[in-house]
């Protein structure tokens, strides 16, 4: 029976990141639940006390280990249809252990001298498979994984782009929620129904930054009541059910007039966050980008107030390599996709931020967010 388009790639990506392991001497990845994992085997696992762990070779065969009663969610995912081996564990096994016998199996009995860790893995989890491995040298699995999870395939593109239609369509409604006398978390709540509806399984952020709270780029939510003519930055992301995530931010006003002093900056942002999208090509450095979007705010005097980077990558997590920021020499590439997303904060008075995801194309950048960028006033 042939593999399904999802199956090869899955397996494409199994046999790249063990390549690229060998090629590093490192002599396993040992993967937790997160993006690593579910980049490399398509299984969406809930991270847990108890381990869950793909223990991947520089050469043999991997071998995902699982909890007992997560094994039929585990045959259920992707890893069915790879024919990945599944070993599971019961309640008074120890997984730590049946790892560590694995990566000596797969080595004639000599275990590994290094390993490559998930990035995010619990402390409890790096601890006790440290202790199983006495003398191994761990390093991050980012470093080995990040070239391939850097560069979006196709079908990863077209999933980022219907991440980025369904967030559009929560803006659009903006108008429904967002209205004097009621408060931030009133329309976060309004915002997180309608993006499950919109087909996201997390609705990781709701940033709903009103007047002054704007002016916090990480604002989440307060009790605040919304006043008429109030500026309000609206910064929304989560995953879809593949895993691939939105982000989205744009700036709203709630009713009454824009204020005058909103007025004489939010084009700057506007004309910064378009210099941006047209600099990105291949081969323009990620830093690059960042200092085209800087330029413009410099320029007309805002400098101090853009207080964060211009971007971050974005797929199966919403902040993940490319960062668009200074002193990042990574030349982007067809396939890189990532937010370029500058900002004026006015600490005490409002702030701007417009936001849209972008994929590096051979010519350009396509974007993935077609809410209108201009002032909303609603």
């Amino acid at each position: 029976m042939a593999r399904s388009p999802l199956t090869s790639a899955l397996a494409d990506r199994l046999a790249r990141a063990q390549q690229a392991t060998a090629d590093r001497e490192i002599g396993a990845l040992l993967l937790s639940p997160g993006a690593d994992l579910r980049y490399l085997t398509g299984y969406g696992a809930m991270p847990l006390q108890r381990l869950t762990c793909l223990a991947l070779p520089a050469s043999g065969d991997p071998v995902l280990v699982v909890p007992l009663l997560e094994q039929p969610a585990a045959l259920s995912s992707p890893v069915g249809d790879l024919g990945l081996a599944v070993l599971a564990w019961g309640e008074t096994d120890d997984p730590f252990a049946l790892v560590a016998n694995i990566l000596g199996s797969q080595t004639a009995g000599s275990r590994p001298r290094r390993v490559a860790v998930a990035d995010r893995m619990w402390a409890e989890h790096l601890l006790r498979l440290s202790a199983a491995l006495p003398g191994a040298e761990m390093s991050l699995a980012g470093e080995v994984l990040r070239e391939l999870r850097m560069v979006k395939d196709a079908e990863e593109v077209a999933a980022l782009r219907r991440a980025g239609a369904a967030i559009d369509r929560v803006h659009a409604r903006m108008g429904a929620w967002l209205r004097p006398g009621r408060t931030e978390a009133e329309v976060g709540r309004d915002i997180a129904e309608a993006m499950a509806v919109e087909g996201h399984t997390a609705s990781t952020f709701q940033v709903v930054g009103s007047g002054p709270n704007g002016a916090s780029p990480h604002h989440h939510l307060s009790d605040r009541v919304i006043e008429t003519g109030d500026v309000v930055v609206v910064d929304i992301g989560g995953a879809m059910a593949d895993g691939y995530c939105s982000d989205s931010a744009r700036t709203y006003v709630a009713g009454g007039r824009p204020p005058e002093d909103l007025l004489a900056y939010y084009g700057v942002v506007q004309r910064a966050q378009e210099a941006a999208v047209q600099a990105v090509r291949p081969g323009v450095p990620a830093e690059h980008i960042d200092a085209v979007a800087r330029e413009v705010i410099a320029d007309a005097g805002y400098g101090q107030f853009f207080v964060h980077r211009t971007g971050h990558g974005i797929g199966l997590e919403e902040h993940e390599e490319p960062f668009i920021v200074a002193g990042n020499p990574q030349p982007l590439a067809p396939g890189m996709s990532f937010s370029v997303e500058p900002g004026i904060y006015l600490p005490g008075r409002h702030g701007v931020r417009i936001e849209d995801i972008v994929v590096c194309t051979g010519e350009g950048a396509e974007r993935l967010n077609a809410s209108p960028r201009d002032l909303v006033v609603l």
